[in-house]
């Protein structure tokens, strides 16, 4: 990617991590006040769409979570095959570093989550739930220093959180489906031959993708499999490069990928995500005490992310600089790696997607202990991750005073 495309990406998401606090800081605060239930009537009310023989009907919590979010992975994938074919993923040297980080950063906190709750077969369901670094958030943080924190510590954890989102991507398809329908499978599939052929053809038209995308979107989401993987298949399959023509540049050379891309981002850094965190942050604490607190499902996701995480991303990086085998990013020093180790266990919108996932149509009170090790683990690795951050930039402050 462009110095300057990179640089748009980073500003995006540290804004829309903004915006993904005070979302959530509004869901607190409106869930804990007289107009709660207000808003789980919003979030119940049922939405139907009808179609011949063909029906969908949701609350308007689950159109946020399976429609809205489709978008979100749309847009994941799109950076992806970006990152893999033309940025920083593009080359075994720029890829080793992010992998060994992402890699320990996703088995250390679901190792952690899984030793608090053994001998609890529902609860381990949510072993993923610690493993996800909401990319937003952890910018946010990052742009907090301004020019303290080099433009290579944040390319760094940008490459991390995509891979982070590939296995979360993973994840959901292998262990979070349901019954399948081999019907709706079938029809999914057909969806995606059509996408490939397209491919080939190098049909360059977006609309003509997004149009195959939302009859495999439907089809995966009758299929059992979590529908917002068919965000993920939809961006896959459009070309990075094609050709338009036009009358003033005959044969220009475009790019569908980048335009949707670019089209998407705002869309999703300033609408879909902080309306999925508005929709999924709300937590009562009425009646919260130690018992709740001390619950192993909360203990194991919140120090999953405030403990696993930052474990799990900093050790393979120290081991590799002692080693020998990574190069420390321009500018920045181990102390400032370790606090943007830290920032990755603010898991914020990726573990609340993957806990609805884990614990959909169970007891409310998983989804409660959930809420709370997810805002307790994300809030603790806010606060260190600030304060680590700016002993290691405190040089370069005065510097510039």
């Amino acid at each position: 990617m462009p110095k300057n495309a990179l640089q748009r990406f980073i500003k995006l998401e540290a804004a829309a991590g903004i915006l993904l606090f005070l979302a959530a800081t509004m869901s607190m605060v409106i869930a804990n006040s007289s107009l709660a239930a207000y808003m789980e009537a919003f979030l119940n009310t049922r939405a139907s769409i009808i179609v011949g023989n063909l029906s969908i009907d949701k609350s308007v919590l689950l159109w946020i979570n399976d429609g809205l979010m489709a978008v979100f992975f749309l847009l994941v994938g799109l950076e992806l095959k970006r990152e893999v074919l033309e940025g920083q993923l593009s080359r075994a040297s720029q890829l080793a570093m992010p992998v060994a980080a992402a890699t320990g950063g996703f088995v250390v906190p679901a190792l952690i989550f899984t030793g608090f709750n053994l001998g609890d077969p529902i609860a381990l369901r949510g072993w993923a739930i610690p493993s996800a670094t909401d990319i937003a958030f952890a910018l946010g943080v990052l742009s907090l220093f301004g020019s303290r924190i080099p433009l290579a510590v944040k390319v760094f954890l940008a490459s991390l959180a995509i891979i982070d989102d590939l296995a979360a991507i993973i994840v959901i398809a292998l262990f979070y489906t349901s019954n399948l329908s081999l019907t709706a499978l079938g029809f999914a599939a057909a969806g995606i031959a059509a996408l490939i052929i397209m491919n080939l053809l190098n049909v360059t038209r977006i609309a003509a993708y997004i149009l195959v995308g939302v009859v495999i979107w439907v089809a995966v989401l009758k299929s059992g499999i979590h529908a917002t993987l068919a965000g993920v298949i939809v961006a896959l399959a459009i070309p990075l490069t094609g050709k338009t023509k036009s009358t003033v540049r005959p044969e220009r050379k475009d790019s569908p990928l980048r335009s949707l891309e670019h089209a998407l981002h705002p869309w999703v850094g300033y609408g879909i995500l902080p309306l999925f965190a508005f929709a999924n942050a709300g937590v009562s604490l009425t009646g919260l005490n130690l018992q709740m607190l001390a619950n192993p499902l909360t203990l194991g996701i919140a120090a999953g992310l405030f403990i696993g995480k930052q474990i799990g991303v900093f050790v393979p990086l120290w081991v590799g600089f002692k080693a020998r085998w990574f190069s420390m990013p321009d500018g920045a020093n181990l102390l400032m790696l370790y606090g943007t180790a830290i920032t990755t266990g603010i898991g914020f919108t990726m573990s609340f997607f993957i806990g609805s996932l884990a614990y959909e149509d169970l007891d409310p009170a998983l989804a409660s202990a959930t809420k709370l090790g997810v805002l307790g683990g994300s809030l603790m690795s806010l606060v260190f991750a600030i304060v680590v951050l700016w002993i290691s930039t405190f040089n370069r402050f005065k510097t510039q005073q």
